[in-house]
């Protein structure tokens, strides 16, 4: 297990006055020459959110197969796409992630047109195959663009404005694809699948007219070295070891598209509203609090920011098991209750755990770095709908019982995460357990 020095931060390239390490602000990152970046996010956010919900419901509606016939093409789709984020890694570490964006939504634009065209089951699976490895290639370049973007100092307030814009265009999004598809049936659908395609284009243009902060720390011409490679990466204990501990959040994340609906209404027999209402103040809160929460977490140190966010995850996660022997005038308030610790939950680890997955990569190999993390998404969101929606089936309390278990075991595994990073002293650069300093 490696204990190697981190590599030092980047440094930026700008000569604006809001670039300059010592101008930062006390209340935002500085986004001054940035805006195309986060234009990209939100607009990306919103055109995705069109068509988020209603991907098989657009199939069911404009073809003749069944759900089920549906939902294995979907599948299948979605396993070939799984190699997407190795695949791209060393793009990213040749190309820069910047490039590699915009080129993931351009893909993604063509893909969410072909939607148009797809009736039969292989066509399905070609047009949501395609779909997903623009997605899965956007995601694994999309936390390079912070870097490109930003001082090391101010990484964890991008990730957090970056977040919430996210959240924000998302549920607007939601809201607009739910509108369209009430009152124009299935021409709204089509209106919603245009919108999402174009979204992704205007968003590739951003990206592709962007002129970052930073230049890429890659090597122009691909080189790894005699022990480079993905096989550098895989040596790299500690790395491997972020990696499992964001499983955990994985998983916890899940929880609102494929748990929280179902354990409310089929494990305790409530209204479908109150799963939409969680879900609305889930954004909510998010949108409002998240760049505050980490503006106030900044001087504390990352892998103690980010175990805290476990630990509120795993009240969260009693709590909501505890509505199984609640009433149903107290399973509504603690419901909310619930929700509101878990939505800080997020809001506390979340800019931490991508800066770190930031800062332990070695920027030559960032890209190769960053596709190995994602594949904790990759693999939890496998995973996760068979384990949670089985477990479910067993009693309604199991799956909180797993979440809380992995969101409890992630605790020393950051401690100890925190341990093996720590740098000699007069190094000149920081331990993985450093805050990122005061304004």
């Amino acid at each position: 297990m490696t204990s190697a020095i981190l590599p030092p931060p980047d440094t930026g390239t700008g000569n604006h006055p809001d670039d300059r390490p010592g101008n930062r602000t006390a209340d935002r990152p500085r986004t001054a020459r940035q805006r195309n970046l986060l234009g990209a996010h939100l607009v990306d956010s919103l055109g995705s959110g069109l068509l988020l919900a209603f991907t098989v419901v657009w199939f069911a509606r404009t073809t003749t197969l069944g759900l089920p016939a549906i939902g294995a093409a979907i599948t299948l789709a979605r396993l070939l796409a799984l190699p997407t984020a190795i695949l791209i890694g060393p793009l990213i570490d040749r190309h820069g992630p910047r490039r590699i964006a915009a080129a993931a939504n351009l893909l993604s634009a063509l893909a969410h047109t072909a939607f148009l065209t797809a009736h039969q089951t292989w066509q399905i699976v070609a047009v949501v195959a395609l779909a997903q490895i623009g997605t899965a290639a956007y995601w694994t370049a999309s936390t390079g663009l912070v870097v490109l973007a930003s001082h090391p100092e101010d990484r964890p307030r991008w990730f957090a404005l970056i977040g919430a814009l996210r959240n924000g265009g998302l549920a607007l999004g939601g809201a607009a694809g739910a509108l369209l598809l009430a009152l124009g049936g299935t021409t709204g659908l089509r209106a919603t699948v245009l919108g999402n395609a174009a979204s992704f284009a205007l968003a590739a243009v951003l990206l592709a007219t962007w002129r970052p902060l930073n230049t890429p720390a890659t090597g122009r011409t691909g080189r790894t070295g005699p022990h480079g490679g993905y096989r550098r990466v895989l040596r790299d204990g500690r790395y491997l070891l972020l990696v499992a501990v964001n499983l955990s959040f994985v998983f916890a994340s899940l929880v609102l598209s494929l748990l929280l609906a179902l354990y409310l209404t089929e494990g305790l027999h409530q209204q479908a509203w109150l799963a939409g209402s969680l879900l609305v103040l889930n954004s909510a809160q998010i949108v409002l609090t998240q760049s505050a929460v980490t503006r106030r977490l900044e001087h504390l140190r990352p892998t103690r920011v980010i175990a805290a966010g476990s630990l509120l995850n795993v009240l969260a996660f009693a709590l909501f098991a505890l509505l199984a022997a609640a009433p149903g005038w107290a399973a509504v308030a603690g419901a909310h209750l619930a929700m509101l610790v878990y939505n800080l939950a997020e809001t506390v680890a979340s800019p931490y755990s991508e800066e770190l997955s930031v800062r332990l990569a070695d920027p030559a190999q960032r890209g190769r770095y960053l596709a190995v993390y994602q594949l904790s998404w990759t693999v939890g969101q496998a995973v996760a709908p068979w384990l949670l929606t089985l477990l479910l089936a067993r009693g309604p309390v199991w799956p909180w019982v797993l979440l809380g278990a992995l969101s409890l075991a992630a605790v020393p595994a950051l401690l100890l995460l925190e341990r093996l990073g720590a740098p000699g002293a007069g190094d000149g650069v920081r331990a993985v357990g450093d805050g990122a300093g005061q304004p």
